[in-house]
């Protein structure tokens, strides 16, 4: 029966597939396979970096618990081992790294390692402007995204815009990208949820405002929607009352050279940031 299950491998010529075989004769197929599955890291797993808190941990051996902080430099120092450099290696490479130093000097014949991440503190970034709880937030898997990180900060604020602006470093380059949120949410927009590495920074603006008074319902300052024409903006604020005109409304706007412009818009124009509308009353 194990010649019959071990032709195949022979074929083959590996030594997986006889492995196999003899576990299934056996009876071991599933703890191999089980074996294979962990043996293979997780492409997003979390890599380790300066300030991180870790719990070490070797199977039978208690003496060998270690709780520190991993130093600026990426290194902890372990007992038998010495200085050993940590940072910047996925979890699943730090266990094997310490296991094979602790099997190499003949320390532990079977080292099993387990390492925990008990805070996070060298992977992080920070969420500003408009949000609902700025600050500065841990990056726990390797493949966090915009949106990830935006939930973490309370999303957008009401007073905050859509276009959210992302800076720090790619490839050792300066980086700055400026992201339009629905865009993300849209069909096929999956590809503008960018991925957020340690140090970025997000930086949400306020929102755009224009600023009615005169002959209108409920002057003051109003949200600036994407494409607002002036008709809206008269109608967000109510409508004229029954002495306002629609005729010869103004709208102060500042100009490239930072001075004050008056002009007589259309009412299908689109408006401005910080434009300033007047309605007038009517004279009949």
């Amino acid at each position: 029966m194990i010649n019959d299950l071990l032709l195949p491998a022979r074929r083959a010529g590996t030594a997986i597939a006889a492995s196999l075989a003899i576990g299934l004769s056996l009876g071991l197929a599933p703890v191999l396979a089980t074996a294979q599955v962990a043996a293979a890291p997780a492409a997003n797993e979390y890599r380790l970096g300066s300030g991180d808190v870790i719990r070490i941990n070797v199977y039978q051996n208690p003496d060998l618990t270690l709780e520190t902080r991993v130093t600026e430099a990426g290194v902890v120092s372990y007992p038998l081992l010495g200085s050993i450099r940590l940072g910047g290696l996925s979890v699943t490479a730090a266990e094997k790294l310490i296991a094979d130093g602790l099997r190499n000097g003949n320390f532990v014949k079977q080292p099993q390692v387990t390492i925990v991440v008990l805070q996070v503190r060298g992977n992080q970034a920070s969420v500003l402007g408009q949000v609902n709880r700025p600050g500065r937030y841990p990056i726990e898997v390797a493949d966090m995204r915009l949106t990830d990180l935006l939930a973490m900060a309370g999303g957008v604020a009401n007073n905050g815009t859509e276009l959210i602006v992302i800076t720090g470093t790619r490839n050792g380059q300066p980086f700055r990208t400026e992201i339009d949120l629905p865009t993300v949410f849209a069909a096929g927009g999956k590809d503008k949820d960018i991925l957020v590495l340690n140090g970025d920074s997000v930086w949400v603006d306020r929102q755009a405002m224009v600023y009615i008074y005169g002959e209108v319902q409920r002057p003051g300052p109003m949200r600036l929607e994407r494409g607002m024409t002036l008709m809206q903006s008269l109608a967000t604020g109510g409508g004229l009352t029954q002495r306002g005109t629609e005729k010869d409304i103004r709208v102060h706007r500042k100009g490239p050279d930072g001075k004050v412009q008056v002009i007589t818009p259309k009412m299908d124009e689109t408006m401005r940031d910080g434009d300033v509308v007047f309605v007038r009353e009517s004279l009949f």
